[in-house]
């Protein structure tokens, strides 16, 4: 079961502006390796941002630039407080009606009758 006061802050922080979530959040810069070149290599362009309140952490290193991965990882936060600050509906259990059940039934009758129809057993 989630944490009520986590669900809470996610929804909180969900309808922040960008400066004010990233004020909430740990912002780290690191080298993201892969394809991109010497550029990409050498210089801490990967972002990786924390949630305080929520412990939600999340990572861009997609992007050459650091200011495109910073926004690229915002959008993935955002993605992650809207999702954790979903609730889902309660379902309850229904029952069939009374006429749909007679519906139901009546239905079965005629295939049984049409079925044994093709038998050629009359009720012989």
């Amino acid at each position: 079961m989630e944490d009520p006061s986590r669900r809470e802050a996610a929804r909180r922080a969900v309808r922040l502006p960008a400066e004010a979530l990233l004020a909430e959040c740990r912002e780290e810069f690191f080298v993201g390796g892969g394809p991109g070149g010497q550029h990409r290599n050498k210089t801490a362009s990967a972002v990786r941002l924390l949630h305080l309140p929520t412990g939600i952490l999340v990572t861009a290193t997609e992007r050459r630039s650091q200011a495109q991965n910073r926004n690229a990882a915002l959008q993935r936060l955002r993605e992650r407080l809207a999702a954790l600050s979903f609730v889902p509906k309660v379902r309850r259990p229904t029952r069939a009606t009374r006429g749909s059940q007679e519906r139901r039934l009546a239905e079965k009758r005629v295939r049984s009758r049409t079925k044994a129809g093709r038998r050629g057993d009359h009720g012989d």
